[in-house]
């Protein structure tokens, strides 16, 4: 016979595929939140960064966890300890109020970070 066998290639390709579908979930950070849109050029990171986001209702996570406002400052503080150099991102959902946006960044500063980004959706 002079024919190639490519059932193992496929057996590989399916496993490599079935991979990826588990672990593509995984690698969102945050909680699901309707991001606005905006046209803004993407940013580049080598470190994963520290992802703060509000839900419309003004619920705050930190990565996954909830957290109250009033511990915000503190927890952020602490972990800039640690690391100094850990990027903040927000993650604010487009039908939340500004004011709940705004408070965050507020405390934010007041915990000494003054780089702060905005997470936005791509132009549609």
């Amino acid at each position: 016979m002079s024919q190639i066998n490519i059932t193992p290639m496929v057996d590989v390709m399916l496993v490599l595929l079935i991979i990826f579908m588990v672990a593509a979930p995984m690698l969102t950070q945050g909680v699901n939140v309707d991001l606005p849109d905006a046209t803004a050029p993407q940013i580049r990171q080598q470190v994963e960064p520290l992802v703060i986001s509000i839900k419309k209702n003004g619920d705050l996570y930190i990565q996954n966890k909830q957290i109250d406002i009033k511990q915000l400052a503190p927890r952020i503080a602490s972990m800039r300890k640690a690391k100094p150099k850990l990027p903040v991102f927000i993650r604010g959902d487009g039908k939340a109020p500004y004011e709940y946006v705004a408070r965050v960044m507020g405390l934010l500063e007041s915990a000494g970070i003054k780089q702060i980004s905005l997470v936005t959706e791509p132009q549609r």
